[in-house]
């Protein structure tokens, strides 16, 4: 029997199916990470927010 021998189009063509591929789950798994953490970083500011918007306006009401 002869060895099967990839030509030179099938390697590369094989290497940019992989590269494609291993892109594409890169980019959504890192999206989806991003996402998470742009969340938490959304939600911490939102309560810092309400928290220091309740803790002054008191103070602006005490004002002359």
């Amino acid at each position: 029997m002869q060895a099967k021998k990839l030509t030179l189009l099938q390697t590369v063509a094989a290497a940019g199916v992989f590269s494609a591929v291993s892109c594409w789950y890169g980019f959504m798994f890192g999206r989806e990470s991003a996402r998470r953490e742009l969340g938490g970083i959304i939600d911490e500011l939102r309560k810092s927010t309400t928290t220091s918007t309740t803790s002054s306006e008191p103070d602006a009401n005490s004002k002359p």
